[in-house]
């Protein structure tokens, strides 16, 4: 071998870990930046867009929930079937609270008519008895004005309450 060739080959050994470590760096900024990806909440007659949105949020916050989630969702108030639309998920989430829920369950309850899925969810836990959703997340996706009036409502059932704003 030349001196010519000795010299490239030595160069691109000596490049060929600094190119690696370099790939490295940007692979982890990037996986730093998908980790922290800021999810926004669509206007609120976007009814189809909440329905994208909301998944990814409970995705976001599932925790240590290794179980599918359980997703109520309202749309939005200006739906001409909203109050039928409303009954239908009050009593199916009243009947899910009076059956139980097991540890390790996810419950997530989100809409653009945020006041209304805060009642709806005064509603179904109502009667649930004190502590018996000991392990179970309820996870609310509403506006802010809301979640002190739910946390309250939902304290005394002992679930790992969640709240997060849509904005």
């Amino acid at each position: 071998m030349n001196k010519t060739t000795r010299a490239l080959l030595l160069a691109c050994m000596l490049a060929s870990p600094l190119a690696l470590t370099a790939c490295k760096k940007e692979a982890a900024v990037g996986n730093e930046a998908a980790e922290k990806k800021v999810l926004v909440a669509p206007a609120k007659d976007d009814d189809a867009g909440w329905k994208a949105y909301l998944p990814a949020v409970v995705q976001e916050n599932m925790g240590t929930i290794t179980n599918n989630p359980f997703l109520y969702y309202l749309p939005p108030e200006s739906d001409p079937e909203f109050e039928a639309k409303y009954e239908r998920q009050a009593e199916a989430a009243k009947t899910a609270m009076a059956r139980g829920v097991q540890k390790g369950n996810l419950l997530a309850f989100g809409s653009p008519a945020s006041a209304r899925m805060a009642d709806l969810m005064l509603y179904a836990f109502a009667d649930v008895p004190e502590n018996t959703l000991s392990g179970v997340r309820i996870l609310f996706i509403g506006d802010a004005v809301d979640n002190e009036r739910v946390q309250a409502g939902l304290a005394p059932t002992g679930a790992d309450y969640v709240f997060v704003e849509a904005k």
